[in-house]
């Protein structure tokens, strides 16, 4: 398994949230995990980002956990310009105009759960 580093964009630090335990998941299968969250400076130890654009290394995939309400602009600006190999939209994130602007910058958005790709061996 290639070992990625993946962006939580909406990380929690509530155990019954999926991005918590997407987390926890990727963590556990040697994933490196950068966190994204406005309004958190950490959670469980590990430093939160404000936005995408502050973490210095290369994101591979970054894993959304924010409804397509709150996919601004900026925060899709963000994203293309880190210029992951992929985006997943996780159930209830979908944004059909985000989707097709990845697909434009050679970014391939997935419709996936992370949870189900990761316990599949398909992610």
């Amino acid at each position: 398994m290639n070992k990625e580093n993946v962006a939580i964009l909406g990380a929690s630090e509530k155990p019954e949230r999926y991005a918590y335990k997407t987390m926890k998941l990727l963590k556990e299968y040697g994933h490196n995990v950068y966190l994204v969250s406005p309004n958190k400076k950490e959670i469980e130890g590990e430093q939160v980002y404000p936005s995408i654009d502050l973490i210095d290394d290369k994101i591979d995939t970054i894993t959304l956990y924010i409804s397509a309400r709150l996919q601004k602009e900026a925060v899709q600006n963000a994203i293309i310009k880190a210029a992951p190999k992929r985006v997943i939209f996780n159930p209830g994130t979908e944004n059909m105009e985000f989707e097709k602007r990845l697909a434009e910058n050679n970014i391939s958005p997935d419709r996936h759960c992370t949870l189900v790709l990761l316990r599949t061996d398909q992610f």
